[in-house]
């Protein structure tokens, strides 16, 4: 799966957004908060395929947490970015 490539992440104060435009303006109705560590795990990922695997691996690097809780926690971040219409499935085409 992949982050779709025309979302922009933005640090607006203490808050961390995600927008996407359409067609030159932005439509407020289609802006994503994300915390601290989903906008880490944003940055790292834009324009690369990635797995949950990788998101955990990811999240074992930089915090101290088991294996489980990584993989639990990457499992979540992936079903709100498919929810929230955010990623590209790898069979998909942009």
């Amino acid at each position: 799966m992949r982050l779709k490539k025309e979302l922009t992440l933005r640090h607006i104060g203490n808050e961390y957004i995600i927008i996407d435009p359409n067609k030159g303006e932005v439509d407020m109705t289609k802006v994503y908060s994300l915390n601290e560590t989903a906008a880490w795990l944003w940055q790292q990922l834009k324009e690369s395929d990635f797995s949950i695997e990788e998101i955990a691996t990811l999240l074992l690097q930089r915090y101290n947490v088991d294996s489980d809780r990584a993989v639990a926690d990457a499992t979540v971040l992936v079903q709100k970015f498919k929810e929230q219409g955010l990623l590209i499935d790898e069979h998909e085409v942009e």
